[in-house]
């Protein structure tokens, strides 16, 4: 008689590992395929082939008219922020100084009623700790400022007389961002790119079926290589290339337009809001085990 394994145990009164994999619960890793990864010649923004592309330090592509229209919305925003933030602090000085003036003449006021008569000397702390009216020798009961102060109280368990939360408005910084890596970002450090376009006379050229290639080894570039741009001119080469000649000669192999070694900037491949940038392109998702998930139905691909 065959000896029963783990995997093959299903009287327990609960779900072994195994039997919660094939449910599908736990993390499950999928690679993901073409449809998901942004193409190397879209923009980071608008996710369309470029046009005007414009790179920034850290290799992140856009077009000239997308990466303008961010930063200017930019722009527009921090401006607002500042406003309202100056604002705020307008109103806080505003209001510091009103409760400067109202407790000097509530001081001003104590002293006249201590020195005029027998007028009882009522301010908050006198109140809190004496709630009967009685503040001193000379003082008499006075009963029209507790009734004007219960009046006067806000209460928080009344909607009409609930107390307001101030929103604070913290300053906002004033650089600019990448709107791709989130680091800082100016207009002058953007430089454009230019990536060698296949001339083929029995190909016609249309707008949305360009084929790229390296303008050293004729390579035709696609996302599966590592590609490297040179800020000091803007052509696109792929990194054997750069590696290879560019960095050992500092000299562009189109343009010979001296270079150095930050001028090298690797371009990112890949990536939208579904998968990662760079070698990570893979997509993972946690699925729970409980009633109504519906897991039961989906079963993962068994290894063999």
């Amino acid at each position: 008689m065959p000896q029963r394994h783990s995997k093959n145990n299903n009287d327990l009164a609960f779900f072994t590992y195994d039997e919660k994999r094939k449910l599908g619960y736990g993390t499950q890793k999928e690679r993901l395929g073409r449809d998901s990864i942004k193409p190397f010649d879209a923009c980071c923004l608008c996710l369309k082939p470029f046009i005007n592309p414009l790179c920034c330090q850290r290799g992140h592509v856009f077009c000239k008219e997308c990466i303008l229209e961010c930063l200017l919305a930019q722009k527009k925003d921090m401006q607002r922020k500042l406003a309202a933030h100056a604002a705020q602090q307008k109103q806080e000085k505003e209001e510091e100084e009103e409760k400067l003036m109202l407790q000097k003449a509530r001081e001003l006021d104590a002293f006249d009623q201590q020195n005029h008569g027998a007028v009882p000397q009522y301010s908050d702390k006198n109140y809190t700790r004496d709630k009967n009216g009685f503040h001193g020798a000379n003082s008499v009961k006075v009963t029209s400022y507790e009734e004007e102060a219960l009046r006067n109280m806000k209460a928080f368990w009344l909607p009409s007389a609930t107390p307001e939360a101030p929103v604070k408005v913290e300053a906002p910084s004033t650089c600019t961002v990448c709107p791709e890596g989130q680091e800082k970002l100016k207009l002058k450090t953007l430089f454009p790119i230019h990536i060698t376009e296949e001339r083929n006379e029995q190909k016609k050229s249309k707008s949305l079926d360009k084929t790229y290639i390296c303008p050293s080894c004729r390579v035709t570039l696609t996302n599966t290589m590592s590609l490297v741009a040179l800020s000091s001119c803007g052509h696109v080469f792929c990194k054997k290339c750069a590696d290879k000649f560019m960095a050992v000669d500092k000299v562009c192999l189109a343009c010979n337009k001296s270079c150095k070694d930050r001028n090298l900037v690797p371009l990112e491949k890949g990536g939208t809001g579904f998968s990662g940038h760079g070698d990570h392109l893979e997509a993972t998702d946690f699925k729970h085990l409980g009633s109504g998930s519906g897991l039961g139905l989906v079963r993962p691909a068994m290894k063999t």
